[in-house]
């Protein structure tokens, strides 16, 4: 059997986190997802066995690219003698801003899974991982960029950015501005633990 194709693979959880989106986790079927990718019939099933292995992939891939974000805008970020809130701050912001306006449909997935995920200990377990792995991959990003931010705080941070996330992607497009999401971000830093 040849190894599974990843951009193919990608693909196909692309189009389920669109649909997701679109009309909520009910839309999500293996025909739904080969139709809004192009894909002929039984290409899903080929990769993802269950609908729940696809809801799965999808949380997955929406990980994968928030990470991947966090990467650019941490390779971009120049590091200034503000004070490590305040710099924690303008990150928090400009990712907040972006996650709610740019790729908001990604985030109304996520939040679509999460609701799913009380009826489906799966894909609650997948998304216990995903945490997991955003909590760990947000604290070596901190590191990386000498935010000084204790690890014990990044929980709690992790928590409140995806409180203000709620509350932005579930608003109207146009009320998302880059002085609200600043306003979050600097609530979000303040009500965090240690010293920073």
């Amino acid at each position: 059997m040849p190894p599974p194709n990843q951009r193919r693979r990608a693909e196909l959880a692309d189009a389920a986190i669109a649909l997701l989106a679109e009309t909520g986790v009910h839309g999500v079927t293996h025909r739904a997802v080969e139709k809004r990718a192009g894909l002929p019939t039984g290409t899903a099933a080929n990769y993802f066995r269950s609908r729940e292995a696809l809801l799965v992939a999808a949380a997955d891939r929406v990980g994968e690219l928030h990470y991947a974000d966090m990467d650019a805008a941490g390779a971009a970020y120049r590091p200034s003698s503000a004070d490590t809130r305040d710099r924690a701050v303008d990150l928090i912001a400009g990712s907040l801003f972006t996650a709610a306006t740019d790729h908001r449909d990604r985030y109304l997935a996520i939040f679509e899974l999460r609701l799913e995920s009380l009826r489906r200990p799966v894909l609650a377990d997948a998304l216990c991982g995903l945490l997991q792995r955003s909590v760990a991959f947000t604290t070596g990003h901190h590191t990386d960029l000498d935010l000084r931010i204790p690890p014990e705080a990044v929980p709690t941070l992790v928590a409140l950015y995806g409180g203000a996330l709620f509350t932005l992607v579930s608003s109207a497009p146009g009320e998302v501005t880059p002085e609200l999401t600043r306003e979050l971000a600097g609530a979000i830093v303040r009500a965090a633990p240690g010293d920073g």
